[in-house]
């Protein structure tokens, strides 16, 4: 298996680029961990409400919120120190990208649906 990548805004709508990231990452053989508070279960993956309930080591986590909300996660994500973070179009925070600098935690800003399909992820 690949990656263990958590999506964080992960949806079970089909039209939304989160859940087509959830299920692209699946195709390339990744271990997804998608974290809404409102769901049980995206795409036959269990569903974490937040990031502290997170118990394994993350490779990516892969940010589909909008900027203030990722803000407001800024602890959480630091505390769950991912090998990198990954800044869908949208996500991006200044903010948040200089705390992970300065924590030594790797970020991009790019599109994971892109990556994947151009085997740069």
């Amino acid at each position: 298996m690949g990656q263990t990548v958590a999506v964080l805004g992960a949806s079970p709508k089909s039209e939304r680029f989160s859940n087509k990231a959830v299920r692209l990452l699946s195709e390339y053989q990744h271990q997804v961990i998608p974290v809404n508070p409102g769901f049980d279960v995206i795409e036959g993956w269990p569903c974490k409400k937040q990031l502290a309930d997170i118990d394994t080591s993350v490779d990516t986590l892969s940010l589909y919120m909008g900027a203030k909300n990722v803000e407001q996660q800024l602890e959480a994500i630091l505390a769950l120190k991912p090998g990198r973070v990954l800044f869908n179009p949208g996500t991006e925070s200044y903010k948040v990208q200089s705390a992970l600098t300065q924590a030594g935690i790797p970020w991009l800003e790019g599109c994971t649906l892109v990556l994947l399909r151009n085997n740069r992820f």
